[in-house]
């Protein structure tokens, strides 16, 4: 497109362009991922927006800019209102706003829940397959019964077709009963179990994914350290800081991580350094550090980078030049000063 245009992309354009593409989903946040880890990017903090009337609620800023093959910039602004769910509203809202790398000048604006959701599950189903490495995985477990999980088994499903059996757990039952549903249109065979708290689901299942809203921690008991689990912790907060002491523990960015009261955050505090993490799962993907840690629970902390809304953002907008999906304002710009009246 020329410099006076920009693109608007609706979210259910999102879904349909991104349809089937589950795989190619992985493998460009895996690029992603790759190509931050090797320097080719900068990723300030985001920026928390909070309320004092209602701590729940925040509006995050998450500017990046990804170099190498994807040469995109952007920022994603992203809300966290938890009591939607209450009144049948998705918690996340979100935009994505891509900016030329040449000018600076906005290229396009994308409806971006559905690439926020897609990006997380698909970074965890990566470092899940990652750090199962050969062996079978048939039983998984999630804690939250919400988009981001649901999303999470689409992905593993996608990479790991011999699951067998989804324990799920969920504060509410009845979302837990329509988690279930939805699940099963994914998968038809998928033998689906409720459980009625988040301890039976760690102990039944061997790879287990949270995805809840939990403010801080409620996960005291370690496991058995040669269980051989690895859980996703995308939520953040749920595990104390005792259990991330205990754990193998993996993330996406260390400095990203350690902040905004974590669980391993928490733990930062606890035991003022920051050695008790082993290493970035860009590391692991590069071949730089190993997937796994003996006689250690694997856990993987992703803080949720910019860069993965850009990747996911700028194959939106590339599908849809191609395609000819979303709206294209004309001339978006004014004329230069130099030219008005």
């Amino acid at each position: 497109m020329n410099d006076d245009r920009i693109l608007i992309l609706k979210g259910d354009e999102i879904v349909s362009l991104f349809h089937n593409r589950d795989l190619e989903i992985m493998q460009i946040i895996q690029s992603a991922y790759q190509t931050y880890e090797q320097g080719n990017s900068f990723l300030p903090h985001s920026s928390f927006l909070r309320f004092p009337q209602n701590t729940k609620n925040r509006i995050i800023a998450l500017p990046a800019y990804l170099d190498g093959e994807f040469e995109v910039a952007g920022i994603k602004w992203i809300a966290s209102f938890p009591d939607n769910l209450a009144m049948d509203m998705e918690r996340a809202s979100a935009v994505l706003i891509l900016n030329s790398t040449q000018n600076g000048r906005p290229q396009a604006m994308i409806e971006s829940s559905v690439i926020s959701a897609k990006r997380t599950a698909a970074s965890a189903a990566i470092a899940a397959d990652r750090l199962q490495g050969e062996q079978s995985l048939t039983k998984v477990g999630m804690i939250g019964c919400g988009l981001i999980n649901f999303e999470t088994l689409r992905f593993l499903l996608a990479s790991r077709p011999e699951i067998e059996t989804l324990f799920i757990h969920d504060l509410s039952l009845a979302r837990a009963k329509q988690f279930k549903l939805k699940c099963q249109q994914l998968c038809e065979h998928l033998n689906i179990l409720i459980l009625e708290d988040p301890s039976s689901v760690l102990q039944a299942a061997s790879l287990i994914s949270f995805g809840t809203t939990a403010s801080k921690p409620y996960i005291f008991d370690t496991l058995d350290s040669n269980a051989n689990k690895i859980i996703l912790h995308i939520s953040l907060r749920d595990l104390s800081p005792e259990f991330i002491l205990s754990a193998d523990n993996i993330v996406d960015d260390i400095d990203h991580v350690c902040r905004a009261q974590t669980s391993i955050h928490l733990a930062e505090q606890l035991t003022n350094n920051r050695d008790f993490i082993r290493c970035s799962i860009g590391s692991i993907l590069n071949g730089v550090a190993q997937p796994r840690q003996d006689n250690k629970i694997a856990v993987f902390s992703p803080f949720g980078l910019g860069i993965l809304d850009l990747a996911l953002g700028k194959l939106a907008y590339d599908l849809a030049i191609k395609e000819n999906q979303g709206t294209i304002i004309q001339s978006f710009f004014p004329i230069s000063w130099l030219q008005r009246n």
